[in-house]
């Protein structure tokens, strides 16, 4: 299997299932609401933030993917626009995945030679460097979720 196809597969199991860890994006969010989904827990981010912030990252190289330039700031990673109501946290889901299945079609299209070319800008280093702290940082942030989670009692729908 070539490097962009297994990228795209450990992406595709990191938000579906099947991951190693045995935890993925879409079990852990089943069920949880958006006054779960906003729920404050001491100083933690809330899910609904560690979700638009996970995707943050996805949709800016999912841009790139596309042919388009990378317009990503840190400083506006966690800006996430308001959840006051069921439909407005369900939209945001619906992003999360329709940017995540797009993002993995992409990688199953790339060719593996491209994973030494660099990303957007050379600063930033190769493409394979760049997907791979995309990975990293999902993980990093589904486990904070994960924890997160266990915090807030389950509202009854």
């Amino acid at each position: 299997m070539n490097t962009p196809k297994l990228i795209a597969r450990h992406f595709r199991e990191m938000h579906e299932g099947n991951s190693m860890t045995g935890v993925h994006l879409y079990g852990l969010l089943e069920g949880v609401q958006f006054e779960q989904a906003t729920k404050k827990v001491q100083n933690f981010h809330t899910i609904a933030e560690l979700m638009f912030h996970i995707n943050y990252y996805i949709s800016a190289v999912l841009k790139v993917l596309q042919g388009g330039p990378l317009d990503a700031h840190d400083k506006f990673s966690w800006d996430c626009p308001p959840i006051e109501s069921e439909e407005d946290w369900q939209q945001l889901l619906q992003k999360c995945r329709a940017d995540a299945i797009a993002f993995a079609e992409h990688l199953d299209a790339m060719p593996e030679s491209q994973m030494q070319e660099d990303f957007a800008d050379p600063k930033y280093g190769c493409w394979h460097r760049n997907l791979m702290c995309i990975l990293e940082h999902s993980h990093y942030h589904l486990g904070q979720i994960a924890l997160t989670k266990k915090l807030i009692p389950t509202f009854e729908a």
